[in-house]
């Protein structure tokens, strides 16, 4: 289902113009306004779903072999050393827009960007409990 005030519904559905890589019956793949690295994409479902909690498990699915598809063809055109693959889910994790939508992001030799987070350590026992909570 299509969101009416939603500006990635509109996007992904041809309502608003985008520079478009890849589009088929379920996803519309477009270069971001505002990217991070020469050729950031957005894989953008037409069907809306908040955050990767609504997608139903299909488009999930469909979603990951969409972005093999689309980061071995960044590889090959803009012979890019690496590629991310990023997906935030809320505010507190970076989501900005309320639709759901995958980053694939080429990444090349001293482009700058610093992507990631900062590793601590854990005590095999908060492991465990971590562990034995999420496994229930």
């Amino acid at each position: 289902m299509k969101k009416t005030d939603c500006i990635f519904c509109k996007i992904a559905n041809g309502e608003i113009p985008s520079k478009t890589l890849y589009e088929d019956e379920e996803f519309r793949v477009i270069l971001d306004v505002n990217p991070a690295t020469r050729g950031h994409a957005l894989i953008l479902p037409k069907e809306h779903a908040d955050d990767l909690y609504e997608l139903s498990e299909g488009q999930a699915s469909q979603v990951m072999l969409l972005a093999k598809k689309m980061a071995a063809q960044m590889k090959e055109k803009l012979h890019c050393d690496g590629l991310n693959l990023i997906q935030n889910n809320g505010e507190t994790a970076g989501q900005t827009v309320k639709h759901f939508h995958l980053h694939l992001i080429p990444r090349y030799e001293n482009d700058g960007q610093q992507l990631g987070w900062k590793p601590s350590e854990a005590a095999q026992e908060e492991l465990e409990a971590v562990r034995a909570q999420i496994a229930e």
